[in-house]
C-alpha cells in the first residue's frame, strides 16, 4: 500500500523508512520512583519487516508482590538468576539507538527505562516516541473502541498475537495494533514520521494549513526565509533538505515558543539553493548579519566582537576594542565574550610588565634627568618601570611575538610560574592562573589559524559527499567565493576551473582578518579541517608558525578537564 502513495520522496521521513522499536515492560508496581523492572521485551521493525528481539527477565533486587505475580505470572524464582538492570539496559539503549520508540501507553514503559537511566548515571538519548493509546484515540472513535487498553486494541484490530502480560508477547501484540493504526493513518493522509507525531499531538489547525508554504521547496541544500506579513524577514534557517526542514515548522516537531509564534506571523517562505551544507551554512550567516531577524538569536551580530590590542601611545597599554584598527603590532581574538577577553588580557599582564593603567606620571630625578617610567593610577601601584621608551618597546614586541606564533615564550613562563605556585601549595592562585592560561592560548591558537586561512590568496577544497561526487569549495582570504559540485562520474577538475573563474572577486582589506566576518572564516575552517577533506590547490602555502599555540592544545585540554568542561573547536 505505502508504495502507492503520492510523492513519498517529498514527505521526508516516510514511515517505511523509520526504523520503530516497540517495547513493553514488566515491574514490579506502577511507580517508576518506587518500583523497579522485572522484564523488558521489545522488537525492531522497519517496512512491516522485524528486524530484531530483545527479551530478558531482570532481577528487581526485591520481592515481587503476590498480585504483580497473579497478574504477569513472574515469580521471585524465575527473577533469581536474572541480570540486574545495570548489566541489561546498556545492551537495550544499544539495539534502540537510532530507533522511535513506540509502546502502549508510553509514559509508563518510557517514566521506568528514564528512571533507570538516571539511577545508573547513563544519558538518556532522547528519543522521538510514538504512544499507540494517543494514536488509537484519534483515529478510532468511542463507539468503535469504548476501551483502548492493549487487550481491547488487539482483537478489535486483528492481531495476530494475543496480550498476556509478559514483556515480549505484549509487544508484539503491539506492533500488530500499531501497523493496523498507521494503515487507517494512510487513509488520512498521514505518511511520515513528523505527520504521525501531529497525529498523537495537538497541532492547530492554522498551523497544519501552513503546510502550503513549503510546497514549492526542493529537496535539496539550502537556505530559506520565513517573510511576515509586510515583506520582512521573520527568521533565516539552513538545510541540507529544504522541503522536509520547513515542513517540519508547521508540524509537532516544532515545540519551541517562539519559533511557534513566528510560524503563525509568516505570510510565505524564500529560499536559496545551494550546492552544499557548507555554502548553506556560511549564505545564512550573511542573511541573518543583513537582515536581522527578530526570531534569530545567532549570528544576527558576527562583528559585535571583542579584540585585545594594543594603544598607538609613547607606552602602550593593552586595550579590549568592538573593531581594531587597520595597522597594528598586537590584535589578539576574536572573542565572543568580554569575560574571556579581559582573562586573555590579565594572563598577557602577569607575564610581561606592561602598562596597565590610563594615568601616567612620569618622574625625573633632583637634577631633571629623567628616572624609570612610573605609571600610578587607579591601582594606587606603579605599572611599569621601563628607563626609557626603547627599552619599554622591548615588551610589547615580546608580545607581539606572541600573538604572531614567532614565539611561545611568555606562555612558558605563565606556566612555569604556575608549577612554582602550586608546590608551594597556593592552589587557589594556581587555579587562577591555569584558566588565565587556558583562555590565552586558546585564543592565540583561534587567531593563529583563523589568520593562517584569511592570509591565502586562494584555496580550493573538496570533500567526497554521500553520493560518490565532491563538495567544492573556492576560498578567497577567508571569505567563500564559490561552491559548486562534481557528481559521481564526473571529472572534478573541469569544474574547479569554472568555479575558479566565476568565483567572487575578493580584494584583502585591512586588519586580522581582512575580508569576511570571524564567522564566516571559522565556518570555512572547520570544514576544511574534518576528515577528508581535499586541498585541490592553494596559492600560497597553508601552514601553522612552529612556535605557534597549536602545540599547547595538550594542556589546554588538561586545563579543560580540570575545570570539568570540554573546550569546544572554533
Amino acid at each position: 500500500m505505502m508504495s502507492t502513495q503520492r510523492s513519498f520522496d517529498e514527505l521526508g521521513d516516510p514511515l517505511r523508512e523509520i526504523t520503530f522499536v516497540v517495547v513493553d515492560l514488566e515491574t514490579t508496581g506502577g511507580s517508576s520512583r518506587t518500583e523497579a523492572i522485572t522484564e523488558i521485551g521489545a522488537v525492531k521493525v522497519r517496512g512491516g519487516e522485524v528486524l530484531g528481539e530483545f527479551a530478558t527477565l531482570v532481577d528487581p533486587g526485591r520481592s515481587i508482590p503476590p498480585q504483580i505475580t497473579m497478574l504477569t505470572g513472574i515469580t521471585d524464582s524465575m527473577v533469581f538468576d536474572a541480570p540486574r538492570i545495570g548489566a541489561v539496559l546498556p545492551s537495550f539503549l544499544e539495539f534502540i539507538r537510532g530507533s522511535v520508540l513506540v509502546a502502549h501507553n508510553a509514559g509508563f514503559d518510557i517514566g521506568f527505562l528514564r528512571a533507570a537511566c538516571a539511577h545508573l548515571n547513563l544519558p538518556w538519548p532522547r528519543p522521538a516516541v510514538v504512544d499507540t493509546v494517543r494514536l488509537a484515540r484519534r483515529v478510532l472513535s468511542r463507539t468503535e473502541a469504548p476501551s483502548v487498553r492493549l487487550a481491547a486494541l488487539a482483537p478489535l484490530l486483528g492481531a495476530r498475537v494475543a496480550p498476556d502480560h509478559r514483556a515480549l508477547t505484549d509487544a508484539k501484540a503491539t506492533v500488530d495494533v500499531l501497523h493496523a493504526l498507521f494503515e487507517r493513518l494512510g487513509a488520512l493522509g498521514v505518511h511520515s514520521l513528523s505527520e504521525l507525531q501531529d497525529a498523537s499531538r495537538d497541532v492547530s489547525p492554522a498551523r497544519r494549513r501552513k503546510r502550503r508554504l513549503a510546497d514549492h521547496l526542493p529537496p535539496t541544500p539550502g537556505v530559506y526565509l520565513f517573510r511576515g506579513p509586510s515583506n520582512e524577514v521573520l527568521y533565516v534557517g539552513t538545510s541540507g533538505n529544504l522541503h522536509q526542514r520547513v515542513r517540519s515548522y508547521f508540524s509537532a516537531a516544532e515545540t519551541r515558543g517562539r519559533i511557534r509564534q513566528m510560524v503563525m506571523l509568516a505570510e510565505r517562505v524564500d529560499h536559496v539553493e545551494c550546492a552544499h551544507v557548507l555554502e548553506a551554512e556560511v549564505r545564512e550567516q550573511r542573511l541573518i548579519a543583513a537582515h536581522q531577524p527578530p526570531y534569530n538569536r545567532r549570528s544576527r551580530a558576527p562583528l559585535r566582537l571583542h579584540w585585545l590590542v594594543v594603544t598607538d601611545e609613547a607606552f602602550p597599554r593593552l586595550s579590549l576594542v568592538r573593531t581594531p584598527p587597520a595597522r597594528t603590532p598586537v590584535c589578539l581574538g576574536p572573542f565572543t565574550s568580554r569575560a574571556a577577553a579581559l582573562t586573555a588580557m590579565e594572563a598577557m599582564q602577569d607575564a610581561v610588565p606592561i602598562r596597565r593603567c590610563t594615568a601616567r606620571i612620569r618622574r625625573v630625578n633632583p637634577d631633571g634627568s629623567p628616572c624609570a617610567l612610573a605609571e600610578i593610577g587607579r591601582c594606587g601601584a606603579p605599572c611599569s618601570g621601563a628607563e626609557d621608551i626603547a627599552s619599554y618597546r622591548i615588551h610589547v614586541d615580546r608580545i607581539a611575538e606572541l600573538v604572531d606564533g614567532r614565539s611561545d615564550e611568555l606562555l612558558g613562563l605563565l606556566k612555569e610560574r604556575l608549577l612554582a605556585i602550586s608546590r608551594e601549595g597556593r592552589f587557589d592562585q594556581a587555579a587562577v592562573l591555569r584558566d588565565r592560561l587556558a583562555v590565552l592560548a586558546e585564543a592565540l591558537d583561534r587567531r593563529q589559524r583563523l589568520g593562517a586561512l584569511a592570509g591565502i590568496a586562494e584555496m580550493v577544497v573538496a570533500r567526497p559527499d554521500e553520493d560518490g561526487g565532491w563538495d567544492l569549495t573556492v576560498i578567497r582570504y577567508g571569505r567563500l567565493a564559490s561552491a559548486g559540485r562534481a557528481r559521481r562520474g564526473v571529472n572534478p577538475m573541469p569544474v574547479v576551473d569554472l568555479l575558479v573563474a566565476s568565483a567572487e572577486t575578493v580584494p584583502p582589506g585591512e586588519g586580522p582578518l581582512p575580508a569576511a566576518s570571524p564567522e564566516e572564516t571559522a565556518t570555512l575552517l572547520r570544514w576544511i579541517e574534518r576528515p577528508g577533506a581535499r586541498l585541490v590547490l592553494s596559492s600560497e602555502p597553508w601552514c601553522s608558525p612552529a612556535a605557534g599555540a597549536g602545540r599547547w592544545r595538550p594542556y589546554m585540554r588538561a586545563a579543560d578537564m580540570a575545570r570539568g568542561r570540554w573546550a569546544a573547536e572554533p
